[in-house]
């Protein structure tokens, strides 16, 4: 099956899909390939919500407490992230973006575009994060599990393509392990995600997606997603 996606073909190796450039007009950007659903409908911000916390004070809030919190930080999310065209684009004066769904294992594709010296990353559970920043500015290539202490926080590569261009990210989670594909190229390997936020506990077991930032201009498209069961096969 063949999906349109900007970028050059990007085989998915947990599944028959192939991505191709959405310049041949034969797919229309942010439809999901058969079996994934897209987090971004390419219209408006429907799915998402506003960066409340973390996860551990998120927890220890009453009801009422974080629901007056979400409110106000919904509308701080339409205030700086909008969408022109197809593509999500966030202004660098907020706080990142929220899938209104918490996640235990997936896999999902997004798109990604950043300016000079840009610095962005997806959260994972709610956790920091597969990073995404310049790696002529940084001299590391994105994908990295950046936070890790214990595991390994960089990528095996510099897969990223010039900046300005859009990049492409297969992510898979299971359990506590991370794959990530940049631009078809494996950079993390079964690597477990450590918790940024209780150093002393593992991973939590769901959380929301996040797309991060570090004030910079951030653009984004294709986010597709696909829950998977304990086994890391997609559920039926």
């Amino acid at each position: 099956m063949k999906l349109t996606h900007f970028c050059i073909a990007t085989i998915c190796l947990t599944s028959s899909i192939v991505f191709t450039n959405s310049a041949n007009g034969a797919e229309p950007m942010n439809v999901p390939p058969k079996g994934f659903q897209a987090l971004f409908n390419g219209k408006d911000l429907s799915n998402w919500k506003g960066l409340v916390g973390n996860p551990k004070t998120r927890a220890k809030m009453p009801a009422d407490e974080l629901k007056e919190k979400q409110a106000a930080a919904d509308e701080e999310m339409r205030a700086h992230w909008s969408v022109d065209d197809g593509i999500l684009i966030y202004d660098g004066k907020g706080k990142s973006l929220c899938t209104a769904k918490d996640y235990r294992n997936f896999e999902m594709y997004v798109d990604w575009k950043i300016l000079k010296k840009g610095d962005s990353g997806i959260y994972v559970r709610g956790t920091p994060q597969i990073q995404i920043w310049d790696p002529n500015h940084w001299k590391i290539g994105s994908g990295g599990l950046y936070n890790n202490k214990k595991n390994p926080s960089q990528p095996s590569k510099i897969a990223d393509n010039p900046i300005g261009d859009w990049n492409t990210f297969h992510i898979k989670m299971v359990d506590e392990k991370v794959w990530v594909w940049l631009n078809k190229e494996l950079v993390v390997d079964a690597v477990v995600l450590e918790n940024f936020w209780e150093r002393d506990k593992p991973i939590y077991k769901t959380g929301q997606i996040e797309l991060q930032h570090h004030g910079n201009t951030l653009y984004f498209r294709n986010v597709f997603i696909r829950e998977l069961d304990e086994a890391g096969k997609p559920k039926k």
